[in-house]
């Protein structure tokens, strides 16, 4: 694309304009790659990406391009958590998009290295650079090392459970200053298997990051080099025109379904993955989801769900071995593009299992994967369950409501003593429209593990989970409260039964009841201010992965 502004002389003025950055007219001559970095000052993720784009940089030089560093916004979902702010997060995806489609095009660029690291980043520049089918790679920044905390390896997730131990006696101010002090070491994304990690660990089952993407350590040489090699690879999809769409297959998108529940990743890849796949004119389902996972052992258990970290996964092979692994049973298909130029396969083919973060595939955690499909009465579009992350005396689970119109109503009753064992918490009105924005429930989540409640109470809401969140907790019930899904209609005391294993979630009312409920039921109807009201108007459904219309 570039071509068209460094030739003829009518393209003086353009010319002129890139020497003005002080370009020569040997470096304009050659293809002009974007390197999209989400560098901030608040984002412990993308603190350090300048080290990153600086690397990418030198590997477009070294290959015969010319790279030039554009910016991306990107919100951190911990500082986020547990305010108005976290309303913005998943809608920022949709904007960040919107600005790889702005740059790519409004500059003429030939190819792009996508350089994110955090939640909605990365998939928000996947969806652009699908958007606009540039040669592109991703590379992340990579995750945070684990913090050490009297021996034990401690994370973000440590600090929002503690705050629950100490409302419950279990913990000192003192200890908990303590551990905030260390429980996140350094730049990267958090370090657990949370949605930053699951996202970029998926991106190499998609073919658009090299292998390492999702588990090299922030603070190593080796995601330098990564980075390096990052840079050389998309002018080698420049020179042989590779673009994003020939690699981003309906089949890449299952392989990376696949991965997703063997890993046990976080429920938000579902957003994600559905969002990305729509860029590429690729529909995916729930249901396709469920029988992925039905047919996928779960092979790794991480953080929350364990101790091992990020980088226990990668000392273990990382990626490519997990991949290898479901190879053997026929759950990969290897022939798949990806941004090497070759075939998934002749990446994963020689990777062995080297640690005890990964299960061989004839010794899984599970037979089943990490992210189970709920349907029922109070969630007939569907809804979804991290269950590798699921005590399993909480895989079938009977209980009484406790309703709540907002997060922060939920989280003061459960700090209030409010919350007993056998209840099931109902926070609605928190989806992509009734939000708006479809905010993340750490903080309730956390609170109850901190406080010893997570194996006797159940979560469910039509908002969505952090990736650090373990315990019973149901996220994207679909209809929304705000559509009039029946998750508005449930009342305190009412009987609410769980059955993971069957895929079952119901109200247990007779019809009836519900009849009669319905027809009484008003939706609560807040107008947002800022964008967030255009965002309401305009997001499609949690199961549809929150994305906005095309057509309105």
């Amino acid at each position: 694309m570039s071509k068209e502004l460094c030739s003829g002389i009518e393209k003086a003025p353009q010319r002129a304009l890139y020497k003005a950055l002080g370009l020569t007219d040997d470096e304009i001559a050659k293809p002009i790659i974007a390197v999209i970095s989400a560098k901030s000052e608040i984002v412990p993720g993308h603190i350090h990406l300048d080290n990153i784009t600086d690397a990418v940089k030198a590997g477009v030089y070294a290959a015969g391009g010319t790279p030039v560093v554009v910016p991306s916004i990107g919100i951190c979902d911990g500082i986020a958590m547990g305010h108005d702010g976290m309303r913005y997060s998943l809608p920022s995806r949709e904007l960040i998009a919107d600005s790889v489609e702005s740059m790519l095009i409004g500059h003429a660029f030939d190819g792009a290295v996508l350089v994110p690291n955090c939640d909605k980043i990365v998939p928000g520049m996947l969806m652009g650079a699908a958007r606009v089918n540039l040669p592109a790679v991703l590379v992340s920044g990579g995750p945070m090392e684990s913090g050490n905390f009297r021996g034990e390896k401690v994370s973000l997730s440590s600090a929002f459970e503690a705050v629950g131990k100490v409302k419950a006696g279990e913990m000192s101010l003192g200890d908990l200053s303590e551990l905030e002090n260390c429980a996140c070491p350094g730049c990267g994304s958090c370090c657990g298997m949370y949605t930053a990690n699951s996202i970029n660990c998926l991106c190499e089952a998609l073919g658009m990051a090299l292998p390492g993407n999702g588990t090299i350590s922030a603070v190593k040489a080796d995601r330098i080099r990564l980075a390096k090699a990052a840079g050389a690879a998309v002018m080698k999809l420049v020179q042989n025109d590779i673009r994003p769409r020939m690699i981003l297959t309906k089949d890449a998108f299952t392989n990376a379904l696949a991965a997703d529940m063997a890993i046990g990743a976080s429920t938000n890849t579902v957003l994600h993955l559905f969002a990305v796949a729509a860029e590429c004119g690729i529909t995916l389902t729930l249901d396709m989801l469920q029988q992925i996972s039905d047919r996928t052992p779960n092979l790794c258990r991480l953080s929350p769900a364990s101790t091992r970290d990020m980088s226990d996964l990668g000392q273990s092979g990382g990626m490519m071995a997990v991949l290898n692994q479901l190879a053997q049973k026929n759950l990969i298909k290897g022939d798949c593009l990806t941004v090497t130029g070759k075939s998934l396969g002749k990446s994963y083919s020689k990777a062995e299992i080297t640690g005890d973060a990964i299960n061989p595939i004839d010794d899984p955690i599970a037979p089943y994967g990490g992210i189970a499909v709920l349907h029922g009465n109070i969630c007939e579009d569907g809804a979804v369950v991290k269950r590798s992350a699921i005590s399993q005396n909480m895989m079938t689970f009977t209980g009484k409501a406790k309703c709540f119109d907002s997060e922060e109503d939920c989280l003061r009753a459960i700090m209030g003593g409010k919350i007993q064992k056998g209840d099931v918490i109902v926070i609605r009105y928190e989806g992509p429209k009734g939000g708006p924005g479809m905010r993340e429930m750490l903080s309730p989540t956390s609170a109850l593990c901190g406080m010893g409640l997570d194996e006797d109470v159940a979560l469910i809401t039509d908002g969505r989970f952090s990736g650090a969140t373990r315990g019973a907790a149901i996220g994207h019930v679909c209809p929304e409260a705000a559509d009039g899904g029946k998750i508005a209609l449930i009342k305190d005391g009412d009987k609410i039964s769980i059955d993971i294993p069957a895929g079952r979630l119901n109200l247990e009312i007779n019809a009836k009841e519900m009849a009669a409920r319905t027809k009484k039921f008003r939706p609560k109807d807040d107008e947002p201010s800022g964008w967030l009201l255009r965002y309401k108007y305009l997001v499609t459904k949690a199961s549809q992965g929150a994305v906005l219309k095309k057509k309105f």
